[in-house]
């Protein structure tokens, strides 16, 4: 025989002030109803949750539920696929909402939001995938996420505070160059004998060919530019030393 289902929260919380009302709650609701053998505990629990959750309650009723839901079988997997399947009905919004308890009842923590993550969601354009391809030619860690692979090639290049790139210089026979946008955070371009040039959203750099600099983060701030190649005849890239630290130290 399955567990009996005892509530006294309509008197302990009603008792005097709605007597009628205490009744039912205790005695019909949950003393008759909920005892009933035609449907298992199990599945009233999940039918409750998805009744709840259609009508918007999303107060400390609906947490009761999902404890009981839990304490009655209702695992993390099932939760989760009952709340997704009504979502599609009931309204977007409300899955929302009855995700973030049963997250809190089912004992699942939120994701520690990284200094990464607030950063990407200060701009627009992704901050992409570790740059390793050409993490040589860079002091500290950045990371490339392509933009446009055809006519012109465009890439969001982000740096953490401190990275830079190596002084380098863009080669070509014709045209050529490279176009930098400062999406977001802060940061420097210097071209060799130059002081450098501090870099905010919306600033641009153009870099002629056969002229030797670097660019990247400050060294408190995070910093992504948009990377425009020009099209060139026979570009390359000539990466040559670091940018060291007592040239990096010099900045504002």
């Amino acid at each position: 025989m399955s567990e009996k289902i005892v509530q006294t929260a309509g008197r302990d919380q009603l008792g005097e002030f709605a007597p009628s009302f205490a009744h039912f709650n205790d005695d019909i609701l949950f003393g008759e109803e909920w005892n009933s053998q035609s449907i298992d505990l199990k599945t009233r629990c999940m039918i409750t949750v998805v009744a709840l959750v259609s009508s918007g309650i999303t107060d400390s009723s609906l947490i009761y539920h999902l404890q009981n839901a839990k304490a009655h079988g209702v695992t993390k997997e099932e939760i989760a696929d009952v709340l997704t399947h009504i979502a599609f009905y009931v309204g977007w919004p409300k899955g929302w909402a009855a995700f973030k308890l049963a997250k809190e009842v089912w004992n699942e923590t939120e994701k520690e939001e990284t200094e990464k993550d607030k950063f990407q969601n200060t701009i627009f354009f992704p901050v992409g995938m570790p740059n390793d391809g050409f993490a040589q030619y860079f002091t500290g860690q950045s990371y490339l996420a392509p933009v446009s692979s055809e006519q012109v090639g465009i890439y969001n290049v982000t740096f953490e505070p401190g990275c830079r790139n190596n002084w380098h210089i863009h080669q070509a026979d014709k045209g050529g160059g490279q176009i930098l946008i400062c999406v977001g955070g802060r940061g420097y371009y210097q071209e060799w004998g130059k002081e450098p040039v501090e870099m905010k959203p919306g600033d641009c750099i153009n870099i002629p060919v056969g002229v030797k600099h670097w660019h990247g983060a400050a060294p408190d701030s995070w910093f992504a530019h948009l990377a425009i190649e020009v099209p060139a005849e026979n570009g390359s890239n000539e990466w040559l030393e670091a940018v060291n630290d007592e040239q990096y130290g010099k900045l504002r």
